[in-house]
């Protein structure tokens, strides 16, 4: 039986991406970031961590596949204001033959404290075909060595969160009081 030579890229656990900064036309009227940009930002520090596993822009103009998102939630924590540098953080949580399941951090690059939190799952999808597809083999294989890397990290207690308005107190009142 002959042994793999391919050489598997160094997973950190979680990984972390590279600082961002804000740019000033993602500042709202009330002086901090938009939430549409939360999402920009989460995208781009999943991306790289994407890159690590094959899944480039080549795999999307040469293979034409390409990763679709099929649901995410983001938890917002703390203001991020336009001098405020971040850093992602990835987890692999789960993964099967067509789908990853990612849960994300934004935080202050310097200081550490959490800004917002995101839960993602992603498709793979045939861009001919649209279609969701199997991974290819070789993409399989380095998804498998993230999830190794990720597996003794400890699940975030946010997952699975659905959105609503908590119960309120047996009275049944609702409202300001």
């Amino acid at each position: 039986m002959a042994m793999s030579t391919k050489i598997h890229p160094l997973f950190f656990a979680p990984f972390v991406s590279s600082t961002m900064q804000i740019e000033p036309g993602w500042i709202d009227s009330y002086g901090h970031l938009n939430m549409a940009y939360y999402h920009v930002i989460f995208e781009r520090g999943i991306d790289e961590a994407l890159k690590m596993i094959g899944i480039t822009p080549e795999y999307d103009t040469e293979r034409r596949l390409g990763i679709f998102t099929a649901e995410c939630h983001i938890h917002y924590r703390r203001e991020v204001l336009l001098e405020t540098p971040v850093r992602i953080t990835a987890q692999l949580l789960d993964y099967d033959g067509k789908r990853l399941h990612f849960y994300l951090e934004m935080r202050h690059a310097t200081e550490g404290w959490l800004a917002a939190m995101e839960e993602i799952l992603f498709l793979n999808v045939d861009l001919k075909k649209r279609r969701v597809t199997p991974f290819p083999d070789d993409i399989l294989e380095q998804i498998a060595v993230m999830k190794a890397a990720h597996s003794a990290l400890p699940k975030p207690d946010i997952l699975g969160q659905s959105v609503g308005i908590p119960p309120r107190a047996k009275s049944g009142k609702v409202g300001l009081h």
